[in-house]
């Protein structure tokens, strides 16, 4: 695939069913084009008319006088497939396609859009669509949409699968006077999608910021790759429709959404470092707040008005979606104290009552600005006859922009009410200062801070360590799950059957009998001692608790043999044609101060595993009861997981003897998910529940679904695990034994080592630059790699008591998978040993296996010991002296 820079930087366009009829779209087009001031080639393609809007029309597409950057079309859906085809065969690289019928059939019963699709592909030819609103590039005066409406220069780029979603936002924006630098239509998304766009404008010098509308993800691996490359470099804010069941048909319908859960996207989102909204009022809301403010160092929220009430409302909800009041110090109240009358609140939120003028606000605001209670100021005003509305404004925006500390916080503004505050909140929109109508929006907004400041911490934030499970008991597992499928596709085993799996992975399992009678039950009742708990068995009733299934602490033999002819009739009763395979006999549990978790590993059509996480429950709905991830985790992941639970609700802790030991729960998540990255065949697992005692995890209840699988196992996955096939040992030319493996994001502080001991001059030949330390930022998008389109190999020493890094080998493949750019380190006092030559071999070896095209690299012409090594693996070499640099090129794969 070509990548999009004639679509997003086009030098002309074809309009395709261009027309002189008013309100058809290719009139609408024509004339967005030429009152948009496009100074490119506009040539409307036409049989119909000499000339549309006064620009020479071309009777057909072989006729252009020149191959289009960009062809619109804006036909009905029965004309696309032969237009598509002649375009492709013209050349043209990039197609945007209005019609959104294009899911009909043709006259032989296949679908126009998946054929035209196919074309493309075969010709090179990307399409934007179809069921698309156009594209408007401002930077470039490019108006190629049917919009109503169109966007000024700024510096966010909207893309969205919804026509509607993107002409409200413009109407918005045009109101607010904020501008875009490009604005797209996906449509139904067939071919361009959003992983696409978020890699251009990632780089785009106009983009500081992208917000998507989002029904649905279809490559979910491509997606999860793009947006958490485009959000190191740029803020993302997702709008994701679709939340509720009956959202979700809606999707469907629009744009052929899916049916995952909504908290499976929530956490895909967080994964990336992107920010989610809500709805299209809190869009808005972020947009004008991301817009405007400073990176926020820190979460303390100081709030100065002149009303108590709205004060109120706004701390309310700020606690309500785990917000922090700023504490102020007792420098700050004596501050304030000498400025505000004996009446004013002594606290944060700061009132400084309601007969304060504009002087009492510029006070109160200077006191702040002058300490470091505070991250963020919120400034509030209801409508008062002493401070006059838009004299307090100017004189606030004044001080913001004179006082040496104010670029140190954030500043958001709260002027409430509407004919006397709306002048205020223009004037603060032209200084560039966040403002809001209402205490509610103003808190919201300033948590979409939070939130996206917690989003980026958790993308760069440096995991610690999990003990790995052993490849031994790896294997142990994968035999266990052979011999369980030999004559099944198929299979759904409950917790008597899965015992020995579960240990593979350190899982301490509750021992558990079966029992085919009441009988029998009592007698294994007497054999492991009392209290004990019995189960039905039936693969026909999904909830135990349907006929009152599970019975505890049974503490004799009458009470056993009781529960279970009970348990047996009701589900005769209930379920008449249910399969009952008898019953479950265990030992109780200390339930006493303990708590019961529910783990559950599901697959998703979209995003492949997942991992939910809520409390344990029959009631469990797990749309609303449970927080998910998505698998690999690592531990420090895992306890973002079981934090977000816990703030969310989803788990409810109560106070115990012995709390829950979030380290060991987390460890415990690490290993469900290297039981799913490693056994594919894993499908569902659902452990109902797991107690929890301190540090103590007991397995009570599991079933556990296996299904063949086949192909790839890693490409199931939304994010690309690890890739351990990918360790080996090397021998150095003196003999010395090395591990060369992929770079893990534990390794970050030995890298930080590792460069320590790289000498200014090797560094300076790397990175072409005079480098100082390393900051964690840095050394993070060194170690955090995304292994779907980047690799890093180090080469380990190990003397017995620790690892170290001695060199390090790169490739950055960009996105078409056409070019790698290479680079390569080593530590300064152990060159000489062949390092270059193993690092450079397996990330060669590597790009080869993945099908990348060509690998390219830079360095400097006194580099000699770089150069002879890329001339030895094959490498052309390009010397430029005059500029310094010497380009490598090796040509892999055809």
């Amino acid at each position: 695939m070509n990548n999009l820079s004639q679509l997003l930087k086009p030098q002309s366009v074809a309009v395709i069913g261009a027309s002189i009829r008013p309100f058809r779209s290719g009139n609408i087009v024509m004339k967005n084009l030429l009152q948009g001031g496009f100074d490119g080639a506009i040539m409307p393609v036409t049989p119909y008319y000499p000339a549309v809007c006064g620009v020479l029309a071309y009777k057909t597409i072989a006729s252009l006088p020149l191959v289009p950057d960009i062809a619109i079309l804006c036909t009905h859906a029965s004309r696309n497939l032969s237009i598509i085809k002649q375009l492709a065969e013209l050349g043209v690289a990039n197609a945007i396609i209005l019609s959104s019928d294009m899911y009909t059939l043709d006259a032989q019963g296949f679908e126009i859009q998946a054929q035209c699709n196919d074309i493309a592909k075969q010709y090179g030819m990307r399409i934007l669509g179809p069921n698309s609103l156009g594209l408007i590039l401002p930077w470039a005066n490019f108006n190629g949409s049917f919009s109503p409406v169109t966007a000024t220069k700024g510096n966010i780029a909207f893309i969205s699968q919804s026509a509607a979603v993107c002409t409200t936002i413009l109407d918005w924006a045009n109101d607010k006077q904020i501008g875009f630098s490009a604005f797209v239509s996906l449509g139904n998304a067939t071919d361009i999608d959003f992983a696409d766009l978020l890699d251009c404008l990632s780089t785009d010098k106009h983009t500081d910021a992208i917000l998507l509308y989002v029904d649905t993800i279809r490559d979910a691996r491509r997606f999860m790759s793009a947006a958490r490359a485009a959000s190191r470099n740029r803020r993302i804010l997702v709008l994701k429709g679709g939340r509720t069941k009956a959202g979700k048909r809606a999707a469907q319908m629009h744009t052929g959404g899916d049916d995952t859960l909504d908290i499976i996207y929530d956490s895909a989102i967080r994964r990336t470092g992107m920010l989610r909204v809500n709805n299209t009022h809190e869009l808005f809301a972020a947009v004008e707040t991301l817009t405007h403010s400073v990176p926020l160092r820190g979460e303390r929220l100081a709030i100065i008005t002149n009303g108590g009430g709205p004060a109120i409302m706004a701390t309310d909800t700020l606690l309500d979606h785990g917000g922090r009041l700023a504490e102020l110090e007792e420098s700050v109240f004596a501050a304030l104290n000498q400025c505000l009358p004996q009446s004013w609140s002594h606290g944060n939120p700061i009132d400084i009552v309601g007969d304060a003028d504009h002087n009492r606000y510029i006070n109160a605001l200077k006191a702040v600005l002058d300490s470091d209670n505070a991250d963020a100021i919120l400034i509030m005003h209801s409508p008062s006859a002493i401070a006059q509305s838009e004299q307090t404004a100017q004189a606030i925006i004044d001080i913001v922009k004179s006082h040496p500390r104010a670029r140190r916080f954030n500043i958001l503004t709260n002027w409430s009410g509407e004919l006397t505050a709306r002048p205020a909140r223009q004037l603060f929109n032209q200084a560039g200062i966040p403002t809001y109508r209402t205490p509610e929006s103003a808190v919201v907004a300033f948590m979409h801070l939070v939130e996206y400041r917690r989003n980026q911490k958790q993308l760069m934030e440096t995991p610690t360590t999990a003990e790995a499970v052993h490849v031994s008991e790896i294997n142990a597992a994968k035999l266990w799950i052979d011999e369980h499928l030999a004559e099944n596709d198929q299979l759904h085993l409950d917790t008597h059957q899965i015992g020995s799996f579960l240990k593979c992975f350190s899982f301490n399992l509750l021992p558990t009998w079966i029992a085919s009678d009441a009988s029998e039950a009592v007698h294994i009742a007497e054999t492991i001692g009392y209290p004990v708990a019995v189960k039905l068995r039936s693969p026909d009733i999904a909830h135990k608790s349907d006929v009152q299934g599970v019975m505890l602490n049974l503490r004799n033999s009458h009470e056993v043999s009781s529960a279970a002819d009970a348990i047996f009739d009701r589900a005769q009763l209930h379920f008449p044609s249910a399969n009952i395979h008898g019953l479950l006999v265990q030992g109780m549990a200390k339930l006493a101060g303990g708590e019961e978790l529910r783990i559950k590993v599901k697959h998703d059509n979209t995003f492949g595993p997942v991992i939910l996480l809520g409390q344990g429950g029959s009631e469990w709905n797990e749309a609303s009861d449970a927080a998910a991830a998505l698998p690999p985790l690592n531990t420090t992941l895992a306890r973002y997981l079981i934090v977000r639970a816990i703030r969310s609700g989803k788990i409810r802790l109560q106070k115990q003897p012995v709390p829950i030991d979030i380290n060991g729960l987390s460890e415990f998540l690490v290993r469900i998910s290297q039981m799913v990255v490693e056994c594919p065949q894993v499908y569902e697992l659902d452990i109902h529940p797991v107690l929890v005692n301190g540090d103590q995890f007991t397995v009570l209840d599991a079933d556990l679904t296996l299904k063949t699988y086949k192909g790839d196992t890693q490409s199931r996955l939304a994010i690309r695990p690890y890739p351990t096939e990918l360790v080996e040992k090397c021998t150095a030319k003196d003999g010395e034994i090395i591990t060369v493996r992929p770079i893990l994001p534990e390794d970050e502080p030995h890298h930080a080592e590792f460069i320590k001991k790289v000498s200014k001059e090797d560094l300076y030949k790397r990175f072409f630059s005079d480098v100082g330390e390393f900051n964690h930022e840095a050394l993070a998008n060194l170690t955090q790699i995304d292994y779907d389109r980047e690799m890093a190999f180090v080469a380990i020493t190990n003397d017995g008591t620790k690892e170290e890094i001695i060199g390090v080998s790169r490739a950055l493949i960009n996105p078409e998978n056409t070019d790698a750019e290479f680079a390569i380190l080593i530590r300064t006092d152990v060159k000489g040993k062949g390092l270059g030559k193993i690092l450079m071999s397996r990330i060669i070896e590597y790009c080869k296996a993945k099908g990348t095209k060509q690998m390219s690299g830079m360095t400097m012409p006194t580099n000699r010991g770089m150069l002879t090594l890329a001339q030895r693996l094959g490498f052309e070499i390009d010397v430029h002296f005059e500029d310094g640099t010497a380009d490598m090129v090796l040509p892999l794969n055809s």
